[in-house]
Formats: structure tokens, C-alpha cells, sequence
């Protein structure tokens, strides 16, 4: 039997009043995982695989021996998965972040008309966030409740307290995630603002005084200054931070044998947050290079050095109108950045820039540069982690598209859940590119219980792999009432296994669980872990997530194994828009192939279900259709007339009204809190 809280209990990190995680039992995770499996196997790897499996499940075997030592764990700990789970899915992992694991939310593209502007853009936003700051430090915000399926359960909002207080700090083998504490008499707060790849303090506190608008732009026009200053430019240490997490924490080592890089690096570890003044980057600023831009920064000759990857949020303010958040994953899954991210956006545009010169702090100090004590050693360690950086972004295959021909209102129509008929659609796509299901990752928010994070939703199902089949290999053989019944069976099956997620009873953190602490009994690794197909389970070749959003941008992230795609995807009532992702260096992917087939995918989905439903009239869905692979849309957006009187400091947003908001299936990031985690699947 899985082990349930009857009552909620009390807890004092994850949320008062919230359950504890509930541990599944051990035969209804080895019965799923060996149904997840059996159709992405060859009959003889499966047959091995079940030998295995039931070997392990047998009474009095290891697997029970196990499973209640996790019991045990789980009576004493507010999560019993929450530690395994954060160093196998971020701190183990030994890739760089860049591309491999921080995802970026894109802003529209800004229409920056002198220098000036591109500032006043980043001391609004810098207001912003100290004015979120103060909600979270008065633990003000309003906690988040479910939405979608088993909608109306409040979540934990942990997460969000970590948007501004923490640090991913490199280590040789294993990374650690460092929480500040915050002090009775806490120090002056202070962002750190880069500019030209060198690292400027920017205090934001000042006499006992948070700056206003007025003075931030004050500063920031300081800061660019000495940035242009010839003389005293510095080595862009920054590039060391976009390295494998071994290299960076020997490279750091390095730095730390100086007093004056040990000042810098503390001042850097202990901001609220980065704000990166970007240079313009190139006239071609389509959706799909704004979204690479925002991912690695375009390398060492345009922005890559003008990051410091291990703080959680990274504000990009391009001075050519490229603007948006780069986030370092750990701390936090994405509806907190999407939370945040929409907030920011909706008061600059809520509250009107107040550059006003009224109750200045007079004279404010100029803002600090830190300095690097840079040695021959340290010359070489940036030349290498430049190359690598070089080397990812030649590599990352990007591909954003915005879908027209329909949205999520069509598919409602239909009765069923947008999010599962997505997920439906990317496994026809991925099938009809390369022929053959594989394993995929998309991640479902389990913030309804103490420190929840996320589990997978294992959405290659066999119900998924039925209706693919029938509408490739048997286009003509089958039926369309028979393709219409496999479509609701594998919308049925996705939607179950959405649900068994959310409340906390898939696979994969159970497994994930079982093997670590197997580890930690010093017991030889159990068979079924060193199985084939355990190997197979975790090679998420299609990593997936819904990342809703009500204001005007986008989220995007890189693949999570060489082979494999990234694709994200924002579902609006009239369109639906993906990002795409691939690595130029497999010769299994290309980016605008798969989005062509999905394409492709979702118009036979939509005219098989227009057959088969003679009730739903798609006539009211959008006639103008745009099939291409890359639309500039945002140029069409439509601004409300009101702020268009002051182009140069409003941001250019378009905030929907609240009915579309509503996010059906509790994956990725639904609009309130429900679904979770940009980028996630990153098994190493």
C-alpha cells in the first residue's frame, strides 16, 4: 500500500498545513514502470528487464528492504525525495549551465530609441523587483492554489523565497545550493549590474533608504561610464561562470588565492540579483536569435562574459532592444520565474516610470567596479572557457515558431485537455521525424505537498504510440472513427498519468528514491538500476514543458542529452507557441524538421477531429494561417492606445485578460502555480 497522510501536518520549511509527500508502494511502481517501458524495448530487453524487476519486488528482497528504509526516511523528513531529487536533477550535474540546464524567459522585443531608453527600461525594472523584494520579505505574497486538475489545493510556496537570497555554488563533483539567511541587522542590499563583461555594485539601499527610479538611472548612467573607460578594463571573468561545474569551481579555486577576487566574489554571491546591460547584438532580431541571445548570449564576441551564470536570476536588458531573464534552475521551478517575470512586467506598466527628481539621495556614491587579480593561470582557464562557450553556441539548433491555425479554445472544444493534446502532438512529431517513441520528460508540480518540486509525466505512453502509428505507418489502413478513438485513448491515458504525478504517485522520484538509498546503505547497486532499460528510462531524448504565460513572452531552454530536443511550449486561446531545440552535432536532429512535422501533426489532428466532431465549427478559429518556421510576431503586437504617449519608458507588453488565464493540465507552469518546471530531465 502507498503511505498517505490522513491529516495534514504541520511543517516548518515547506508550507504550513500541507501533507507530506506519500510514498507509493513498491508493486504499483514496478507494475508502472514495466508498462512505461515494454513498447520503447526490444522484446529481449524487456524480457531481461521483467526478470529483473520481479526479482526485485519479491518478498523478503531487496526492493522491500528498501522501500522501508524509505518509510522510515519519509516519517522523518518534511520530503523524503526533496535532497535526492535536487542533486540528482541539478547540483550532480557536471554541464555547463548555459543552454544545458537555465532556461531564459524572453521578452517582446523593445523598441529602444537612444541609450537612454535602454536604462530608464532597466531602473523601472529595477524598482520592480525591490518592490517584489518587499512582498517576499514580508512574506506578503499570496499563496497559490491549484488550477486545472484537482484545482483548488493550496501549494507550497518555498520556492519563491529562494528567487533573491540564493547561490549555485560550484564543486568539484557535486555543487551546493547555498541559502542566505537573512540577519537581524542585514547588510545594505545590492544588485550587481554588468556592462561590457565587467562587474559594477549597484546599492539599491543607501542611508537607510531604498533608492527610487530617479537615482537608479542616476547610477546606471555612472556604471556605463566607467564601463567605456578604456584604462581600467578588466578580464571578463564572467565566462568562467558558463564552464562545466568542475572546471568553474577548480577555476574559482584559482581566484580565491587573492584577497581582491575572494572581496569580488563575495559581493557577487551575496546580491539579489544580476542586471546585465547588453550591447547590440546584430541587425536580425527574430524571435528565434532573441531567444539564443538569451540562452548563451551569442559567445565571447557579443555578450556571453556579461553573465554571472550561478546567481538565480539574470535581468538582460539589450541595449538594441533584447531584453528578458536568464534563471540558474535549482532553487526554483518556473512557475516562480513566470510569476515574477509577469509581475515585473505588469507594474512597469501598472506604475508609470516615476523619474522624478524629488527626495533624491544627494550625491550618491559612485557605484563600485570589483577587480580581479587575474594571473597568467587565470588568462588561460578564460581562454579555454571561452572556447567552450564558442563551441555551445555554434552547436544549439533553435527554432521558435508561433503556431496560428489554432489555440487552446479549439481544443477545449473538443473536450479535452490542451495540455495532453499537446503532448499527443509532440510524440506524433518526434515519431514521424525519426520512426520510434522514446523516452520523455515532462515535468508536474508537486507543490501541493511540504517542499514540493516536481515528478515526470512519462508522456510516451502506449496509448500515445497506438494513435502516432495509425496516423503514420497506417494513414490509409485505419479508420478515421478508429484514429479518433486511439486520439481520446492517448488523451485519456496522459491526463491519468498527469493526475498520478500531481498527487504524488508516479515513477521516477520513487525509483530515484530506491536507488539512493541503496547508496546510502552502502548496499551493492540493486540489478534493476544497472539494467539497460533503467538506462533507456532516464535518456530523455524529448524534454518537454508547458510554460503558460498571460503577459506577452516566451520561456525556452536547451536539450538535456546530445541527441535530443528541448521544446517548450505556450498554449493561448487563438495560437500556440513553441520553442525548439537540437543540437547542430547530432546527425539524428534538426530543430525546423521537427517543427515542421509537428506542425504538420497538429493540422491532421485538428482535420481528424473536425471529421469526426461535426458539431465543432473551426470557422471561428483564425483564417490567416502561418505555417512558417519563423514568424517575427512580435512586431504585430497590439499596444493599448494609452501607452503608446511614452514610448521610450513603457515596456512594449501586452498583459490578456483574466478568462485566459486558465491552464487546464497541471504540468509545466500554469498561470497561478499549479504546473512546474521549465526545464527539467536532466538526469546526468
Amino acid at each position: 500500500m502507498p503511505v498517505l497522510d490522513r491529516e495534514p501536518s504541520k511543517d516548518l520549511g515547506g508550507g504550513d498545513g500541507l501533507s507530506k509527500l506519500p510514498l507509493p508502494s513498491l508493486k504499483d511502481t514496478l507494475d508502472m514502470y514495466l508498462r512505461c517501458m515494454k513498447h520503447l524495448l526490444t522484446e529481449e530487453q524487456f524480457n531481461k528487464t521483467q526478470n529483473i524487476v520481479k526479482q526485485f519486488g519479491a518478498p523478503g528482497g531487496v526492493g522491500e528492504r528498501l522501500q522501508s528504509k524509505l518509510e522510515e526516511r519519509r516519517k522523518n523528513k518534511a520530503n523524503w525525495v526533496y535532497d535526492y531529487w535536487l542533486n540528482d536533477m541539478y547540483l550532480n550535474n557536471r554541464l555547463a549551465l548555459p543552454v544545458n540546464s537555465s532556461p531564459a524567459m524572453v521578452f517582446p522585443q523593445q523598441n529602444f530609441r537612444a541609450p537612454i531608453d535602454s536604462l530608464r527600461f532597466a531602473a523601472h525594472l529595477i524598482s520592480g523587483v525591490l518592490e517584489y523584494k518587499t512582498l517576499l520579505d514580508g512574506r506578503a505574497l499570496p499563496v497559490d492554489y491549484a488550477r486545472g486538475q484537482l484545482a483548488g489545493t493550496p501549494l507550497c510556496m518555498e520556492q519563491y523565497y529562494r528567487l533573491f537570497t540564493s547561490y549555485r555554488l560550484p564543486g568539484p563533483e557535486r555543487d551546493t545550493l547555498v541559502a542566505q539567511e537573512s540577519s537581524v541587522m542585514p547588510e545594505p542590499e545590492h544588485i550587481i549590474v554588468a556592462c561590457k563583461n565587467q562587474f559594477f555594485v549597484l546599492d539599491v539601499v543607501i542611508n537607510f533608504r531604498r533608492l527610487n527610479e530617479r537615482d537608479l538611472l542616476t547610477q546606471l548612467e555612472k556604471i556605463v561610464k566607467m564601463a567605456d573607460s578604456e584604462e581600467e578594463q578588466l578580464p571578463p571573468i564572467g565566462l568562467l561562470t558558463s564552464d562545466g561545474r568542475t572546471e568553474w569551481a577548480e577555476s574559482r579555486s584559482v581566484l580565491m588565492r587573492e584577497s581582491t577576487n575572494r572581496d569580488s566574489l563575495d559581493m557577487i554571491e551575496r546580491c539579489l540579483c544580476l542586471v546585465c546591460l547588453d550591447d547590440a547584438s546584430g541587425p536580425e532580431l527574430s524571435d528565434t536569435t532573441r531567444a539564443m541571445l538569451m540562452l548563451h548570449g551569442g559567445g565571447v564576441a557579443k555578450n556571453g562574459g556579461n553573465r554571472w551564470y550561478d546567481k538565480p536570476m539574470q535581468f538582460v536588458v539589450g541595449a538594441d532592444g533584447c531584453c528578458g531573464v536568464v534563471c540558474e534552475h535549482s532553487p526554483f521551478e518556473g512557475i516562480v520565474l513566470v510569476q515574477c517575470t509577469e509581475y515585473l512586467l505588469k507594474y512597469m506598466i501598472g506604475s508609470p516610470s516615476k523619474l522624478v527628481r524629488a527626495a533624491s539621495v544627494s550625491e550618491l556614491p559612485a557605484p563600485r567596479r570589483l577587480r580581479w587579480k587575474c594571473t597568467p593561470e587565470i588568462h588561460k582557464l578564460l581562454a579555454c572557457s571561452a572556447d567552450k562557450l564558442q563551441r555551445l553556441v555554434r552547436n544549439l539548433d533553435m527554432n521558435v515558431h508561433k503556431f496560428y491555425d489554432y489555440g487552446k479554445e479549439f481544443i477545449k472544444k473538443q473536450k479535452m485537455s490542451p495540455d495532453a493534446y499537446i503532448q499527443v502532438a509532440l510524440q506524433l512529431a518526434y515519431y514521424r521525424c525519426h520512426g520510434r517513441p522514446v523516452s520523455t520528460y515532462e515535468s508536474a508540480s508537486i507543490r501541493r505537498f511540504q517542499e514540493g518540486r516536481v515528478d515526470n509525466i512519462r508522456s510516451a505512453t502506449p496509448e500515445a504510440l497506438a494513435f502516432v502509428k495509425a496516423m503514420t505507418d497506417g494513414m490509409l489502413s485505419t479508420s478515421d472513427t478508429e484514429k479518433m478513438e486511439m486520439l481520446r485513448g492517448a488523451i485519456t491515458a496522459q491526463t491519468k498519468y498527469t493526475i498520478l504525478a500531481i498527487t504524488g504517485m508516479a515513477i521516477d522520484n520513487h525509483l530515484l528514491g530506491l536507488r539512493e538509498i541503496a547508496h546510502e546503505l552502502k548496499i551493492e547497486k540493486p540489478e534493476i538500476f544497472k539494467d539497460e532499460a533503467y538506462l533507456i528510462s532516464n535518456q530523455f531524448i524529448l524534454s518537454t514543458s508547458q510554460v503558460p504565460t498571460t503577459v506577452e513572452m516566451f520561456c525556452c531552454y536547451g536539450p538535456v542529452v546530445p541527441n535530443g530536443y528541448g521544446a517548450c511550449y505556450n498554449p493561448q486561446s487563438d495560437h500556440i507557441l513553441f520553442s525548439v531545440s537540437s543540437f547542430h552535432e547530432s546527425p539524428q536532429t534538426c530543430s525546423a524538421e521537427f517543427v515542421k512535422c509537428l506542425v504538420q501533426g497538429l493540422l491532421d489532428m485538428r482535420d481528424l477531429c473536425n471529421k469526426c466532431n461535426c458539431g465543432s465549427n473551426p470557422t471561428e478559429q483564425r483564417k490567416e494561417k502561418h505555417t512558417q518556421t519563423e514568424t517575427n510576431w512580435q512586431n504585430k503586437m497590439q499596444r493599448p492606445s494609452d501607452l503608446t504617449k511614452n514610448p521610450q519608458t513603457l515596456p512594449q507588453v501586452l498583459v490578456k485578460t483574466a478568462d485566459q488565464t486558465t491552464v487546464e493540465a497541471q504540468t509545466q507552469t500554469s498561470s497561478q502555480g499549479e504546473a512546474q518546471g521549465l526545464k527539467n530531465g536532466s538526469k546526468s
